[in-house]
């Protein structure tokens, strides 16, 4: 039978989600809890990767085991006591066992936090940032991002991909009281990429960079000519949508 699990983590502590040799990750940690738990050997495979210090808010797992020997809800109860505090279950649920947390993903979306002070309640949660910003030109260049295919000027390099194709479905900078949330919503999404845009759309919104350099910057799939990738702190996956 295949189980999904839905949770959440704070990534600050973490090398990402996917198991690693040189550090510590959230899939590692969740499978040891539930290996203890069920007394076997359990692969969880997730809904994607996150990068090191990258927080989600909504995150999808599975994992297949012939039959689970706790009711779920009693499941979840036992397994966040186990489970290290920056790492919360909210419900594991049986689904079909053609079900792939990864590949049936219909999209996910992303939120990167900028604060506009210094807040030293956000020091591990937001990117702070206070030198002046064109915020109208940050958005109306990140609206410019569903019109294209091809993000490979914001991919990591010797990145191990078939494609560096996406739909972009969403790209916006929302103000909050303190600052900007930037929300990016995609079918799929490149390493590091959201870090990326976000870096390049503040080069805009310093005035180093304009609107037809920013989208000649995308038509050279140079990742040279982007700008740098912004702090992984802020980052957050917010949403992962599927057809159930």
């Amino acid at each position: 039978m295949r189980y999904f699990i839905h949770l959440s983590y704070c990534g600050t502590k973490y090398h990402g989600w996917q198991r690693q040799l040189n550090g510590i990750t959230v899939q590692e940690e969740l499978e040891r809890c539930m290996g203890v738990m069920l007394r076997r050997e359990i692969e969880v495979l997730g809904c994607g990767r996150t990068d090191a210090g990258v927080h989600a808010k909504d995150f999808y797992a599975h994992f297949d085991i012939d039959e689970l020997p706790y009711d779920a809800e009693d499941f979840v109860h036992k397994l966040n006591r186990f489970l290290p505090s920056e790492i919360a279950v909210h419900r594991i649920f049986q689904v079909a066992e053609t079900l792939h947390a990864r590949f049936d993903a219909q999209y996910r979306e992303y939120e990167y936090l900028i604060s506009f002070r210094k807040d030293p309640f956000a020091i591990e949660r937001a990117y702070s940032y206070s030198l002046p910003l064109n915020v109208e030109k940050m958005k109306e260049a990140a609206a410019l991002l569903p019109s294209f295919q091809n993000f490979e000027c914001f991919s990591k390099v010797n990145t191990d991909v078939a494609h560096f194709l996406c739909e972009v479905h969403l790209a916006v900078f929302e103000e909050s009281e303190n600052g900007l949330v930037f929300r990016i919503r995609a079918n799929r999404f490149l390493r590091n990429m959201v870090r990326a845009i976000v870096g390049t759309l503040m080069e805009v919104g310093k005035g180093n960079v304009s609107m037809e350099e920013f989208k000649n910057i995308i038509d050279s799939r140079d990742r040279g000519r982007a700008g740098i990738s912004v702090p992984a702190h802020a980052l957050y996956l917010s949403k992962v949508k599927y057809n159930f």
